[in-house]
């Protein structure tokens, strides 16, 4: 933002300046060549005042040595060429190396003009030098009788510099007009774009799970604002998940008692019907499991509170190790069921993960995948490199999903008809299990197996990938 608020304000001051010096030098650098030619007309009769006694006899040859005595030392004659004529129009003398005394100059136009008694100006190509000449020729004058011309010529380029050296203080004003301009907005960007760094850092930190982080309100009087704004938001966002954390503790507390209570009754109860068969020993079997089932719906209700929100703290884990482990212990529960679990992972794996998240995750996959995958059957888990990601597969030989299913599997409380037809469920598990992916950095989904099943993927970024 700082780089482009300055290319902005500077490109704005130079936009201007170009509009506005542009002109402006054109315009004068035509006066700068006006004065110029008028103060060279005004050299040249000044000049031509001072020698006029010289040639006033009409003696060409006895003039000559004044007039080049004069010339010598005028400083009209510094950067250009200063030639003086008789009324006949003859050279009296030049400062040109190359003039003879006694040539004739009346088939020059500016000359032949001047001995009429005009003054002369303008600009003609010379074949001698090769460029542009501008001359400046005026009668001598003895009283009012023309007694001679003095005519000042100077090469383009020589006028042109001149007018260059003129125009250069309007660039050089301009120059540190850009970089005045440069300086106050690199003071202005740095007043803006300090404090929005600031709110950045801030709201960093408050993404990252900092309910505690506050923007120091500065700059202009906009972004003061959205500091307090942003601080208010935050200390009722992280009041709001302190008490949610609370409750969820709380209620687990409350919760898991009176349960806990109710199933040691029931089970003291279905000890008293031992060897009992009838309605009464049914609906004490019944209580129980409704009991186990409402205590782990409860377990996943909080955990899906704590989760929700909650950053994760990631750090290098091994996956293939930690997957491992976990397959190890759901080895003995899927042999209840006459399913295997065969695994197949690179060693070691390392990825930027959060350990309790990829636990959850992977459990969660391998307890669907064996209440889903028919007896005899095998579960298979794969660990596998995928650019920067490692990539947790656990693939079922069960019924599958159709593609409408598989997008709403991670809804809370929803249930796929196959598994509602299994048997009782909560409908939170895959939901806790988007939670904790969302939480922790992860990426979830649930893919067509070529076994005919299901792919449930889960996604860790390598560790340096």
């Amino acid at each position: 933002m700082r780089r482009r608020l300055l290319v902005a304000m500077v490109g704005l001051v130079a936009v201007v300046l170009v509009a506005h010096d542009v002109p402006l030098a054109r315009h004068l650098r035509a006066i700068e060549r006006d004065r110029l030619a008028t103060a060279t007309e005004r050299d040249a009769f000044t000049l031509g005042s001072r020698i006029s006694p010289f040639i006033a006899g009409g003696d060409r040859s006895a003039a000559a040595a004044d007039v080049a005595e004069e010339l010598a030392f005028a400083p009209e004659a510094a950067d250009g060429t200063v030639v003086v004529v008789d009324r006949d129009g003859y050279l009296v003398a030049s400062t040109g190396s190359g003039d003879v005394p006694g040539d004739d100059y009346t088939g020059r136009p500016e000359i032949a003009a001047a001995l009429l008694g005009r003054v002369s100006a303008g600009a003609r190509a010379s074949a001698t030098l090769g460029e542009d000449l501008v001359y400046v020729a005026v009668p001598v004058l003895s009283g009012n009788e023309v007694i001679g011309v003095v005519r000042i010529t100077y090469p383009q380029s020589v006028l042109d510099a001149r007018v260059n050296a003129r125009i250069r203080g309007l660039l050089v004003a301009a120059l540190v007009s850009v970089a005045m301009a440069a300086v106050v907005a690199l003071l202005f960007a740095r007043s803006v774009s300090r404090p929005l760094e600031d709110l950045r850092r801030a709201t960093d930190a408050f993404a990252a799970g900092d309910f505690s982080v506050e923007a120091p309100p500065g700059g202009p009087i906009e972004t003061r604002r959205l500091a307090r704004s942003f601080n208010e938001m935050a200390a009722l966002i992280g009041r709001l998940v302190e008490r949610q954390r609370r409750v969820a503790g709380d209620t687990s507390h409350q919760l898991r008692t009176p349960l806990t209570a109710l199933r040691l009754r029931l089970e003291q109860a279905s000890d008293g019907l031992e060897g009992v068969e009838g309605a009464a020993r049914d609906h004490v079997d019944a209580a129980l499991a409704e009991v186990d089932r409402l205590s782990h719906l409860v377990g996943q209700l909080l955990r899906l509170a704590r989760a929700e929100g909650e950053i994760l703290e990631r750090a290098p884990v091994d996956l293939s190790a930690l997957v491992a482990e976990r397959v190890e212990q759901w080895r003995y529960l899927a042999a209840e069921r006459d399913v295997s679990i065969d695994l197949v992972a690179p060693s070691p794996l390392v990825a930027m993960a959060s350990e309790l998240a990829v636990t959850e995750i992977v459990d969660n996959y391998l307890g669907n995948a064996v209440s889903a995958s028919p007896d005899g059957s095998v579960v298979d888990v794969l660990v596998e490199r995928s650019g920067g990601f490692g990539t947790v597969v656990v693939r079922d030989r069960g019924p599958g999903m159709p593609p409408e299913e598989r997008e709403r599997a991670f809804e809370r409380h929803w249930r796929s008809a196959d598994s509602v037809r299994r048997g009782p469920g909560s409908g939170l598990g895959l939901a806790i299990v988007a939670q904790l992916a969302a939480a922790s950095g992860a990426s979830v989904e649930l893919r067509a197996a070529p076994t005919g099943g299901i792919d449930a993927v889960l996604s860790v970024p390598l560790d340096g990938g």
